[in-house]
């Protein structure tokens, strides 16, 4: 009789051991908003000239895959590195970079 109590108390203090506080799992909301640029696209070759001269100026292996202007003559480029990495720069109608 005592080797039956014995049993029944190790089995159950086994299965305690092993029951632990889970986890808590906490979710996160993340909100992304998107906001409309009013830049249109253009044509490679109608970019001003300084525009040109800065991209092959600093980035001489890179081209120019697409351009596009909004209404304060500001630059968006599509620009593509010799070594196929692919980056968007902007610049105002002087060849200067600008941060947006």
């Amino acid at each position: 009789m005592k080797k039956l109590f014995f049993v029944a108390v190790m089995s159950i203090g086994s299965l305690t051991a092993f029951a632990q506080a889970g986890e808590e799992v906490v979710e996160v909301a993340t909100e992304v908003a998107v906001t409309q640029d009013d830049f249109s696209e253009i044509e490679t070759s109608n970019l001003p000239d300084a525009v040109a001269t800065a991209v092959s100026t600093d980035y001489p292996s890179g081209t120019i895959s697409k351009a596009y202007v909004n209404k304060q003559e500001q630059y968006k480029l599509e620009v593509t590195l010799e070594d196929g990495t692919t980056g968007t720069l902007y610049a105002d109608k002087d060849g200067n970079w600008i941060e947006l």
